[in-house]
């Protein structure tokens, strides 16, 4: 045997890189908590797409008059969230984004114009929102921060920067995710026999912000953990050239933090309100 080979001079010199073989407890974390965020994102979608059958029914009662008088908007913020909202998360696989390229680039691209959609549509409804001006505010607000973070992430991509793009699409798809934690918010409090003014108009801001905090704290670990193991050669996204941070940083990142906590993102401005048979209905 080699003593070299036991050394610590020779370990030194071969540093393990903890994007190549993280704990296998931290990325069975990563998938549960990515197929958490699937899992609950498709439903709400699936319950969001009740508002195509354009049945008054299937409104919020005190927005039934407007959403009537104001259908095109409405579509437009329904229709993109519910496309956003199922599939951001196939955004982020590493193995959907090295294996099938094109298809990634194609999610990215629907995903892109249905996230300008839902926000075009959701400021458009904002002066006629509920309990203003707080809840109008904070969902006027998330709109224009959806817009700036989508764009952003198109802008980094098309000029290669890979690493700043995925960056974005976590921040995105935080605020997208908005969908799901506003119906939990809303259906918490209900629970909880908080008057349901209240609980909308909280849950406007609080419902994002927490979902950007986060995604703030999925960001600030994967850059811990690059600046830890140093760049690895080639390993880039979407085609793009070699960036700072690389895929395996991100591979289930945009939606879950190595310590499983899921990174919320929404179908902005879509309120719930409970039913009383254990359903929900949106704003």
């Amino acid at each position: 045997m080699n003593p070299a080979m036991n050394s610590p001079a020779a370990s030194a010199d071969v540093p393990a890189d903890p994007r190549r073989h993280g704990p296998p407890v931290a990325g069975g974390l990563r998938r549960a908590g990515w197929i958490a965020i699937t899992a609950s994102a498709t439903a709400i979608g699936l319950l969001s797409a009740r508002y195509f059958t354009l049945d008054p029914d299937s409104f919020l009662p005190e927005q039934r008059v407007t959403y009537l008088a104001d259908l095109a908007p409405l579509m437009l913020h329904v229709g993109g969230g519910v496309v956003a909202l199922v599939l951001g998360p196939w955004q982020f696989p590493q193995r959907l984004r090295t294996r099938r390229p094109v298809v990634h680039r194609l999610i990215g691209r629907v995903y892109l114009v249905s996230a300008l959609a839902t926000a075009a549509g959701g400021l458009l409804l904002v002066p006629k929102g509920l309990f203003g001006p707080i809840a109008p505010l904070g969902f006027a607000a998330l709109a224009v921060l959806l817009l700036v973070a989508t764009v952003a992430a198109f802008v980094s991509i098309r000029r290669g920067a890979v690493a700043r793009h995925q960056i974005w699409m976590i921040r995105s798809y935080a605020l997208i995710f908005t969908g799901v934690t506003f119906r939990l918010w809303i259906s918490g409090f209900a629970a909880a026999g908080v008057p349901f003014g209240q609980a909308y108009g909280s849950g406007a801001w609080a419902s994002w912000l927490l979902n950007l905090l986060v995604a703030e704290h999925v960001v600030a670990r994967l850059r811990t953990g690059h600046r830890a193991a140093g760049p690895v050669q080639g390993d880039t996204a979407a085609g793009g050239p070699a960036s700072g941070m690389t895929t395996s940083d991100f591979a289930a990142s945009g939606v879950t933090a190595s310590d499983g906590t899921a990174s919320g993102v929404g179908v902005s401005g879509d309120a719930v309100r409970d039913d009383g048979s254990g359903g929900t209905d949106r704003r």
